[in-house]
């Protein structure tokens, strides 16, 4: 028979990570909410028992039924059908948002943290400036240069992360560049490119993974506060920020405008969370600590 001790032995990083994944019960939960929320995104069109955006005043403010399963808005609207196409519009506004500041931080902190020098202190000292911002009012700054709409939202989002990453890029590099195996390839003449692809790359993707996921959730949140605050998506289009501040109005007589909204915004940051933290423990062990 094998050895059970003796086969873990040789496992590679990627199944030793899967592993702890698996064995991670806030990891499952989370990865289950974010499985099913990403089905709804998928197949809200053939879901929606209403059209999100078609008006019907016969039926305006009209609670829970078995008709309107969450209710209607002060327009008529079917609120679980906007609920579902929202989650379509939430979680790409989260991924894309994640994706422009990941993809900016990414590649100034590499240069940062690999050039050195004047280059490294005049990025970190814009970085700074950066930070001195709440990420919210650096957002609504951005906002009010670029106008309210859902597009804008996602680079405000995005631009406003942007420090965070280059932060954590930065570092890595700064401590993986001094590793010998980083001077060895310096040595045998390999050029920068390969060094940054081959040798320094590698050490940045666990906690990149880790952070990028749990920004996902704070995009949602952020670009949700946006719109709220009424610079985000416009009316009529169907996004958690925008229904809660229709609904806000009619919070006393009409709760469910805003309930149905609210919880899926607290679902969706929730099982980002929960997926987060179970890569976290599996990726990286030394950011648990």
């Amino acid at each position: 028979m094998s050895d059970p001790k003796r086969s873990h032995a040789f496992d590679t990083p990627t199944t030793i990570a899967l592993r702890e994944l698996r064995r991670s019960r806030s990891a499952i939960v989370g990865a289950a909410i974010m499985t099913a929320l990403i089905v709804v995104a998928l197949i809200a069109p053939l879901v929606s028992p209403y059209d999100p955006i078609a008006i019907n005043p016969d039926v305006s403010l009209q609670g829970p039924s078995g008709r309107h399963w969450m209710g209607t808005d002060d327009f008529g609207r079917d609120i679980l059908s906007r609920v579902l196409h929202g989650t379509r519009i939430s979680l790409r506004v989260g991924i894309i948002a994640v994706g422009i500041g990941g993809s900016i931080g990414l590649l100034i902190g590499l240069a940062a943290g690999y050039i050195g020098g004047r280059f490294d202190f005049a990025v970190m000292r814009f970085i700074d400036v950066m930070l001195s911002f709440p990420g919210i009012l650096l957002a609504l700054l951005i906002m009010a240069v670029l106008g309210p709409s859902l597009t804008n939202v996602m680079i405000a989002v995005g631009i406003s992360n942007v420090p965070l990453y280059v932060r954590l890029v930065r570092g890595t590099v700064l401590s993986a560049k001094e590793n010998g195996y980083v001077e060895a390839a310096r040595g045998i003449g390999c050029s920068n490119r390969v060094i940054i692809v081959k040798h320094i790359l590698p050490n940045i993707i666990a906690p990149f993974i880790v952070v990028t996921t749990l920004e996902v959730a704070n995009a949602i949140l952020l670009s949700a506060t946006l719109s709220f605050l009424g610079m985000g998506a416009q009316p009529p289009t169907p996004e958690w920020g925008a229904m809660l501040n229709e609904g806000r109005r009619y919070i006393r007589t009409a709760w469910w405008m805003i309930t149905f909204p609210g919880l899926m915004i607290m679902l969706s940051v929730l099982g980002i969370n929960l997926l987060g933290d179970g890569l976290r423990d599996a990726l990286d062990p030394k950011l648990s600590e």
